[in-house]
């Protein structure tokens, strides 16, 4: 499956909302987002527009990683 290419940090974090993350600071142009669903995961999420590529499936990565799903499961879950 392909990553979007126009997504920025906030459209992510309100994404992310759906498995429980919420925004637990913002320093700068960069959005910490926290869950406590399948134990405590933090994530730091650039507020760029858009989120480079690269970036994105490293962030995409983990999270699946840590929801014990593949990326296409969490993009289909997320709606991107």
């Amino acid at each position: 499956m392909r990553l979007p290419r126009d997504i920025d940090g906030a459209q992510l974090a309100q994404a992310l909302k759906i498995l429980g993350y919420e925004v637990t600071r913002q320093k700068g142009s960069h959005i910490r987002v926290t869950t406590q669903l399948s134990g405590e995961n933090h994530e730091v999420i650039p507020a760029h527009q858009p989120i480079k590529t690269g970036t994105l499936a490293s962030i995409l990565k983990r999270i699946s990683a840590h929801h014990r799903l593949t990326v296409e499961e969490l993009l289909e879950m997320l709606g991107l």
